[in-house]
């Protein structure tokens, strides 16, 4: 047997799946697309999340767009996280060209040029259903890693928060937390410290401050209600196509911690709403993560350890997570050996030190009999990528050259226009950029100290006509009542923190309404 033909037969024994499974292209042997090896990756092992790493124009984007195309041709959502801003193609059909038609050939597959279902997300003044949660949602421990504050500064806010948690003080927006360090530190201080102790003036008004520089970053675009539904994330369209929600995050680039932050919140809220999937045919939802140094550029050591046990209790929900990134090593290592699929375009090698990463990057994959990996990895063309998964058995499947399959969509960004146009038809859009403001802590305690002399009355009822109402009405109607339904939901996500590594106290709301 040619050396050849033992290729070809470990490839497709490789690669056989007796389940439905995404097709990433054709496999090479030296700089030949060998005909009939495909080279597959089963949808039933998606969620054992993946790493798509390269130098920059080797083609990584486009390999992601891919398969976030074939997830969702095989009903499966799909949540991009858009650092760059280019992946907003997906929505429009792809062209023809000559060597389009070549790659899909070579694989053995028709090209059919199509736009795919595209929703488009936003954290901030970008086009897009707007993505918010509540300051109590996002909870103490979150904030504090956000604030960069030290132990001692965090645990006064996780006291803050249960001071409004006793005393039914809604947390939403910024401006609520801010002004109830000012009433614990200043009008209140005497009847915190009855109850909670003495707090350092010093700590609080530092953490103070660090409140409002976060204001002054943008978090108060993303910090209220109407909180976004996980529900939403997972929709699938009326010819029976995942939805591709592209959160885009441009203007996220210059604040790594506010974003690695707020991917835990997500992946924690996820686990938290999701029941446990078992062993599924396909996942519930893949989330890539475009430019994924970011997420841990400047993590802490402790958000790291967060971020680590999430991704591994995550995937027993039916959710995938993909890393797309410059370089391995900016995943750790920890995480690393997490991911079943890696998909490895080329790297440069410029400098001694690039050397000795190209030779650590070669050890994360397979011994093979038919490359020497460390001279392929910085050999490959633009499109090509060295690729192994995990088969549905769960064993790792041979390495291999592998010929990537273009897009079938648009491979450019869209015009203002044509966002615009998609961003008008959504059917999620007016929901979420409402924006409410209802009573919280900041209206509860500017009214306590505006009629000091008045015994305080239910909020929902403040200043309204007095209505009769049953026993069981009143109860469910007012503000306390209801914070007292959300209180108790919130226990639930509580404890669920703390079992994954949290420390603290974390209040957030029920799966209905609620996305951290």
């Amino acid at each position: 047997m040619s050396i050849t033909e033992s290729f070809k037969e470990t490839i497709v024994n490789g690669y056989t799946s007796k389940g439905d499974s995404l097709i990433l292209g054709a496999a090479k042997l030296n700089g030949e697309v060998v005909p009939g090896t495909q080279v597959k990756v089963p949808l039933k092992t998606m969620n054992r999340h993946g790493l798509i790493a390269g130098a920059t124009g080797t083609g990584k984007t486009k390999t992601l767009q891919g398969i976030a195309e074939g997830l969702s041709k095989a009903s499966v959502p799909v949540l991009l996280m858009d650092i760059k801003g280019d992946l907003s193609g997906l929505a429009e059909p792809g062209s023809a060209e000559p060597f389009i038609l070549e790659r899909s050939n070579a694989a053995g597959v028709a090209y059919t040029p199509q736009g795919f279902p595209v929703e488009f997300l936003s954290l901030s003044d970008e086009k897009g259903a707007r993505l918010r949660a509540t300051v109590s949602e996002f909870g103490p421990i979150l904030l504090a890693k956000i604030l960069g504050l030290n132990d001692t500064q965090e645990g006064i806010v996780s006291v803050i928060f249960k001071f409004c948690d006793d005393h039914q003080l809604p947390l939403l927006d910024l401006k609520d937390f801010i002004r109830v360090i000012q009433y614990v530190g200043k009008e209140g201080k005497a009847e915190f410290e009855t109850s909670y102790g003495k707090m350092s003036t010093t700590s609080l008004g530092t953490i103070l401050r660090k409140v409002i520089e976060l204001q002054h970053q943008g978090a108060d675009l993303f910090f209220g209600e109407r909180s976004f539904d996980v529900d939403d994330l997972m929709r699938i369209d009326n010819q029976g196509r995942g939805i591709i929600s592209i959160l885009r995050v441009i203007d996220l680039m210059d604040r790594p911690k506010l974003f690695s932050t707020f991917m835990l919140s997500l992946l924690a809220e996820l686990y938290s709403t999701l029941p446990e999937a078992g062993d599924e045919d396909r996942p519930k939802l893949v989330i890539f993560i475009d430019e994924a140094h970011l997420v841990f550029q400047e993590a802490s050591k402790a958000l790291l350890q967060q971020i680590e046990t999430v991704i591994k209790l995550i995937r027993s929900k039916g959710v995938g997570i993909y890393f797309c990134t410059q370089n391995p090593q900016d995943v750790p290592a920890s995480v690393l050996s997490q991911l079943g699929l890696k998909v490895q375009h080329a790297l440069r090698a410029f400098t001694a030190n690039d050397r000795k990463t190209i030779k650590e990057a070669a050890q994360n994959y397979p011994e093979t009999q038919f490359y020497k990996t460390e001279e392929v990895l910085t050999q490959m063309g633009i499109g090509e990528a060295l690729v192994t998964c995990l088969n549905e058995k769960g064993i790792p499947t041979p390495l291999a050259v592998t010929y990537i399959l273009p897009p079938e969509s648009r491979m450019d960004v869209l015009s203002d226009t044509e966002i615009s146009s998609i961003v008008a038809g959504s059917s999620i859009v007016r929901k979420y950029n409402e924006v409410i403001d209802r009573e919280s802590a900041y209206e509860i305690l500017n009214d306590k100290l505006s009629s000091p002399e008045e015994a305080p009355a239910a909020p929902a009822q403040r200043g309204r006509p007095k209505v009769e109402k049953s026993t069981l009405d009143t109860i469910l109607s007012s503000s306390a009542g209801k914070q007292m339904a959300r209180t108790a939901a919130n226990l639930i996500t509580r404890t669920l923190l703390g079992a994954i590594g949290f420390s603290g106290t974390t209040t957030r709301k029920k799966k209905s309404t609620s996305w951290f």
